[in-house]
């Protein structure tokens, strides 16, 4: 009877844990391809034609245009491709994206400036001064904590993005 106890006593312990847990499962249909519709602060998680689920997103503090250089607080514009993880994001979880491409780093060039990089799917800020302020990032995409978990779960490396205006 007192091994049942401890049993049932420690599985109820390792069930709290795992419902506090950040790292959630996904089991349904595969994430084919993420769309983000900028003018309308959307983000779709696609499965060939169908979305399987939406989020309002938040961008850049400059969100019209297409980032074209370090520190213009755009976000960019484009076919790109999810290209790591981040369990231990500053901004809870994130997805990296493959910016900036060949056409993105040749454009900053021409300027005699840098591309920047370091653009992800993340969650909300940490820091007191970010909170409720549209548009806060420095070009990112900006989701709820709780948000980013599942979108965490539900989108694999190597899945493509299309970013529109």
């Amino acid at each position: 009877m007192r091994s049942v106890l401890h049993l049932f006593l420690a599985l109820a312990v390792a069930l709290s844990f795992s419902a506090c847990s950040k790292f959630k499962s996904y089991n349904g249909p595969e994430v084919t391809r993420v769309v983000v519709m900028k003018s309308s602060r959307k983000m779709y998680l696609m499965h060939n034609d169908e979305a399987l689920k939406v989020f309002d997103i938040e961008l850049g503090f400059t969100p019209v245009g297409h980032k074209e250089i370090e520190g213009d607080g755009r976000t960019p514009e484009g076919r790109y491709i999810i290209n790591r993880r981040n369990p231990n994001s500053e901004f809870h979880l994130s997805l990296g994206i493959d910016y900036p491409n060949v056409d993105d780093i040749a454009n900053a060039r021409k300027m005699g400036k840098s591309p920047g990089g370091d653009i992800f799917i993340h969650g909300g800020p940490n820091l007191l001064r970010d909170r409720n302020k549209v548009d806060w990032t420095w070009g990112c995409i900006s989701v709820t904590n709780k948000e980013i978990e599942q979108i965490y779960a539900m989108v694999q490396t190597g899945t493509p993005i299309d970013i529109f205006p």
